[in-house]
């Protein structure tokens, strides 16, 4: 059958969106994703089993030889070379579907950008809202999942999350969304749907009834639980085997964590934590991920501690921030808020020993396709979007990263 002039077509729609969003898709990205933006997307060839192979250094060359001032032509030690380990990194993979009506896009169908813009704006911007908030909370907390809880005292469909566990940015929006129950062992208990969520009481209802939930139980987005990269929590606390590396036999592999005492944190504090790294040989800037409570705490330190130079003037106070940085030992300290963030945990990483690998960053070019954004939907009318990536967090020297834990707002 003949297709009429100025119908839409997919080639119409495929084209339309290459020309309208080609440019201008990495500025729709929310600001509130930190690390996304912070850590760089480098692309690399897959090897034999999917598996991406980073060279990383863990030890230092010791074939040195101490001689007196009167020594000559004396025996030398035998060398000792430095630990080079090639690390594997997997990357998973992340697919969001949308759909778009036949009738919102017909004021595109005379190949009108303007108006193919006005008609789908909105959901692009949601699903790049939509996907990267999920990269953002799988690059904090991939491989542990969305809360951790304990024994739940009320009702069997309301689900209480302990305040340490609580992470705004998980929460909101989240009605509609599946998730699952899941034992510390990984046994699925139940999965359900969110309803609704109290951000005052840190509650999510959910449909149906909940399962038996005991301490140590986690809530997991559906399909995540053995489908995600490790996030950086998974990466500082690991004591076993990460990237193909055993870092109970090499201390450059290991993560720290310091202890905030059941209590606020501090710029002393942090500074402790700081130095936790400093001893394992980090020596450059560093960026401090906190819950946007935790960032306030610290606001209010600072305001306590501040000294006032000659430039102050009693006829003009201003207090407050948009961002806090103050020097360390090794470099600035910059105190980023993240809603994504947990109460109870602090992040201090240097971004500089990070990056993003994978074969595909957030995209909305299908795979194994000639840029078909759009494809027609089977049963209904209407056409259907992918945003898809491919990659995972990996870290060169995760010594130089620290754990804040215990922190209290």
């Amino acid at each position: 059958m003949a297709t009429s002039p100025g119908a839409n077509t997919l080639d119409t729609l495929n084209g339309l969106f290459k020309e309208v969003y080609a440019k201008d898709i990495e500025d729709l990205i929310p600001d509130g994703v930190k690390l996304l933006v912070k850590i760089p997307f480098a692309k690399k060839d897959s090897a034999l089993g999917g598996a991406y192979h980073q060279p990383v250094t863990l030890g230092l060359e010791h074939g040195v030889t101490f001689a007196a001032a009167g020594d000559d032509a004396f025996a030398l030690e035998a060398p000792v070379s430095g630990q080079l380990k090639d690390a594997t990194v997997q990357g998973t993979q992340l697919v969001l579907r949308s759909a778009i009506g036949y009738k919102s896009l017909s004021a595109s169908s005379n190949g009108d950008k303007s108006a193919f813009k006005n008609a789908t704006k909105y959901v692009i911007a949601n699903m790049l809202r939509s996907v990267t908030k999920k990269l953002e909370i799988e690059m904090l907390y991939g491989q542990v999942g969305y809360a951790t809880l304990a024994v739940n005292a009320v009702a069997s469909n309301v689900i209480s999350i302990p305040a340490a566990q609580w992470a705004p940015g998980i929460w909101g929006g989240a009605e509609k969304m599946p998730i699952e129950q899941r034992t510390s062992a990984g046994t699925l208990v139940k999965s359900m749907n969110v309803v609704s969520v109290d951000f005052d009481n840190l509650q999510i209802t959910v449909d149906g009834v909940a399962g038996t939930i005991s301490a140590g139980d986690v809530l997991w987005h559906k399909t995540a639980y053995g489908n995600e990269f490790a996030g950086l929590h998974k990466i500082i606390t690991n004591t076993g085997t990460i990237f193909g590396i055993d870092a109970s036999q090499y201390a450059l592999f290991k993560g720290n964590t310091y202890s905030a005492g059941s209590a606020a944190l501090s710029f002393s504090k942090v500074q402790d934590a700081v130095a936790k790294a400093v001893e394992k040989g980090l020596d450059n800037d560093v960026m401090v991920i906190v819950n946007p409570l935790v960032w306030s705490d610290l606001l209010n330190d600072e305001a306590a501690n501040r000294m006032y130079d000659q430039s102050y003037t009693p006829n003009k106070s201003e207090n407050g921030a948009k961002e806090i940085m103050f020097h360390g030992q090794a470099g600035a300290i910059e105190i980023v808020s993240s809603i994504y963030c947990k109460r109870g945990f602090a992040y201090v990483i240097s971004p500089d020993e990070m990056m993003r690998i994978g074969s595909s960053d957030v995209t909305f070019k299908l795979p194994g396709t000639n840029d078909q954004f759009f494809r027609h939907l089977d049963s209904h009318a209407g056409v259907e979007m992918r945003c898809y990536c491919d990659q995972a967090l990996f870290c060169f020297n995760i010594a130089k990263q620290v754990l804040i834990t215990d922190i209290t707002t």
